[in-house]
């Protein structure tokens, strides 16, 4: 009687686990139907930025289902920066650029100061340079004594200015700088603008021979450039009103 009464158990269960199954196929068709009834998109990477926004959509990130929601904007002076946060920004191709200079480097020590100078457009006369340019020497200076390479900086002055706008030690004006400094190498670089991002070159010379003793080259995203915004709000060249203009 025990093994009559353990089959039909197992009967009984099997017979479950078969109303089981069937149940999500006519879950499904269900849903399927109400999908369609409702207008559900399903929402592709590609097609994120032209999808409604949901009915319970909080602003944030996610709704209350967990779905991903639209690109936050990001405002400036500017105007407005639509896209999702930057992972990498200049500092971190620098970084790069600094671990191929240092690797390849000669002669340059501990007990030998370096300056750092802006990178200048590679394809005008080496006197002209923009905001990609200067920041990328600020980070190198960084990335240079993270390494205990000592680095002067020559546009700081003997003093400090208080004015209204602020207080500063750092000039531009070559009257208010010191013209004799111990230095004894350069690390300067040219940029051009190549498919895909802006190519930087970047070298370390010696300031009496001229002679090249670390080199590096590496690829600037355009996103990572764009991302660079003008403090004083100018628009970029060839734009008027926010909207890039064409010659027709």
């Amino acid at each position: 009687m025990k093994l009559q009464y353990y089959a039909i158990g197992a009967l009984s269960l099997g017979l479950a686990a078969c109303s089981t199954t069937q149940e999500p196929e006519q879950t499904a068709g269900q849903s399927s139907d109400a999908s369609e009834s409702m207008q559900i998109i399903d929402v592709q990477d590609a097609d994120r930025r032209s999808a409604p926004l949901p009915a319970d959509y909080n602003g944030e990130e996610t709704d209350s289902f967990g779905a991903v929601g639209h690109p936050r904007i990001y405002s400036s002076v500017q105007g407005a920066y639509k896209g999702r946060p930057l992972t990498r920004h200049v500092g971190d191709y620098v970084k790069n650029l600094t671990q191929d200079l240092i690797s390849n480097m000669e002669y340059v020590s501990a007990k030998t100061p370096v300056a750092v100078t802006n990178f200048a457009l590679l394809d005008s006369d080496l006197q002209q340079t923009n905001l990609l340019g200067q920041q990328m020497a600020e980070s190198f200076v960084h990335e240079l004594h993270k390494f205990r390479i000592p680095v002067l900086d020559y546009k700081a002055t003997d003093y400090i200015r208080v004015t209204k706008q602020g207080d500063f030690l750092l000039s531009r004006d070559y009257l208010d700088l010191n013209s004799s400094l111990p230095i004894e190498y350069v690390l300067t670089g040219t940029m051009a603008k190549h498919q895909g991002g802006v190519m930087v070159n970047a070298r370390i010379l010696g300031i009496e021979s001229r002679a090249v003793v670390a080199s590096a080259q590496m690829l600037i995203p355009f996103y990572v450039v764009d991302a660079l915004i003008p403090s004083d709000g100018a628009e970029k060249p060839g734009t008027k009103d926010g909207v890039k203009l064409t010659q027709g």
